[in-house]
């Protein structure tokens, strides 16, 4: 997600199918109480993970 890679790049990057990588940052937006309206749900979980940090 950090590196800004679509689904399809991740999914091959990751050696798992493209529906596995949608299923899982869903997961991730939902864990993280990310609304879609509020902006790019992806820099918003990197944002989240590097204040956590």
């Amino acid at each position: 997600m950090a590196e800004g890679l679509n689904n399809q790049a991740s999914a091959a990057r990751l050696s798992i199918t493209e529906a596995s990588v949608v299923k899982h940052c869903g997961n991730i937006f939902t864990k993280l109480d990310l609304d879609p309206t509020e902006g790019n749900r992806r820099v918003l979980a990197v944002l989240t993970h590097l204040r956590a940090s």
